[in-house]
């Protein structure tokens, strides 16, 4: 009787430490995944790029009949990438400068 309750003991604590190394890794990916965001924030407190809203209410109504689906931010090139999807499924980029707000491009 003790082999089985040490058996499962041990069948218990490798379980619960399976359980535990997800729990570990989503904070570490959750932290990369807003690696963008983060950086923009950073550059908006510092004055280097609009606000990301202002960028939006100006760019939105212009693809009217689109569906807005969301924004990126890249720190390197400092443009912010609105994606759309069209009628019909076709989905569009729209890059716009952060720091002046002028559309750079828009690709099919």
């Amino acid at each position: 009787m003790s082999l089985f309750l040490s058996l499962r003991k041990a069948v218990a604590a490798i379980a619960l430490a399976g359980l535990a190394v997800p729990a570990v890794t989503v904070p570490a990916h959750a932290d990369q995944a807003k690696g963008g965001q983060g950086e923009a924030r950073r550059e908006l407190r510092a004055g280097n790029v609009l606000p990301l809203r202002q960028i939006e209410k100006s760019v939105i109504p212009r693809m009217r009949g689109a569906r807005y689906l969301g924004p990126e931010f890249d720190s390197g090139a400092m443009i912010y990438r609105l994606k759309f999807m069209e009628d019909g499924g076709r989905v569009v980029f729209v890059e716009v400068d952060a720091r002046s707000g002028r559309v750079i491009r828009t690709r099919r």
